[in-house]
């Protein structure tokens, strides 16, 4: 009974990531519209991780026994929020929220990939490397679009490439230590590193004079820290501690379909052919991926039964 009440949770946790993240392209294209984007990513998780780290403290929750987790937590908040989200907030400047989530849905082939080169890890078949080649050629289609609708340039396809793999790093570098402390105070650990990181960026590249405040930004800032990363982010740490990485990446088949829809009834953002068809191509192919994970890594983990990192 313990385990099916565990696994509903997951499975509720795993829901909710798929909705709130795929709704946070919005609101951060929403935000970046108003407020210098590294500053406004920076004060969201400053803010999100000093709420997260009081809320601890007050509750008595364990904190890290030692300062070599202090790093390690560190390590992955740089990757996933100052690495990944910087890159996604920067590029929202000019791509539309939907086609940002449409290339950010390759997270779960660049955890493949990495995987590939670790030892002990998944090895993908055939039909993984098929599903590799038809997921990055659906961001080939998307990007060298000349439609004018739903295409998005080199420079914008880049960052956020870059962006979902930094991000797919950081998840699996987190499954190579077992984390020490409570898991709320290791998420505010890397809320404040990451957001200390974005918020000494946004000033150095003289991001504070431009600092103003609209009821749409300071609205887009508040859904983003008490939605976006204490109910979301949150949710997806708790998926990371229970499941795979890559399995916890298939958040990325739903996030697209949500920032797609609300971005055009919001926005007004076009809903083009090239859109649907890459967006096909790409789940597709980490469809591919992950049955073909599935399959050849289920001698890999009964042989990694009880590993915590896991």
């Amino acid at each position: 009974m313990n385990i099916k009440n565990e696994e509903s949770k997951v499975i509720a946790a795993f829901v909710a990531v798929c909705i709130i993240w795929g709704s946070t392209y919005l609101a951060i294209r929403i935000g970046v519209s108003a407020f210098p984007p590294e500053l406004f990513a920076g004060i969201r998780f400053l803010i999100a991780g000093a709420l997260l780290l009081l809320y601890s403290r007050i509750k008595g929750l364990e904190f890290p026994a030692n300062l070599t987790s202090v790093r390690d937590q560190s390590i992955v908040g740089l990757f996933l929020l100052f690495g990944g989200n910087g890159l996604v907030v920067w590029a929202e400047q000019w791509v539309r929220s939907g086609i940002a989530s449409l290339l950010l849905a390759t997270i779960p082939l660049f955890m493949a990939v990495i995987e590939l080169l670790l030892p002990g890890r998944p090895r993908i078949d055939f039909k993984g490397w098929l599903g590799l080649l038809i997921g990055f050629s659906g961001v080939a289609m998307l990007v060298l679009s000349d439609s004018g609708e739903g295409s998005v340039d080199i420079k914008g396809a880049m960052l956020l490439l870059t962006a979902a793999a930094l991000w797919a790093t950081g998840s699996v570098y987190s499954k190579s230590f077992k984390p020490t402390g409570s898991m709320f105070v290791n998420i505010g650990i890397q809320m404040l590193a990451g957001g200390t990181a974005l918020t000494t960026l946004g000033i150095l590249m003289g991001e504070l004079p431009r600092v103003s405040f609209s009821i749409k930004g300071i609205g887009a800032l508040l859904y983003l820290i008490f939605i976006g990363s204490l109910v979301g982010y949150s949710s997806y740490i708790y998926i990371l501690q229970k499941w795979p990485a890559a399995k916890a990446g298939t958040y990325a088949y739903v996030n697209p379909l949500v920032a797609v829809l609300l971005g055009t009834l919001v926005l007004g953002e076009p809903f083009s052919l090239t859109v649907v068809i890459s967006t096909a191509v790409i789940l597709t192919g980490v469809l591919l991926v992950q049955l073909s994970k599935t399959k050849s890594s289920a001698k890999t983990n009964n042989n990694l039964k009880g590993d915590p990192s896991m």
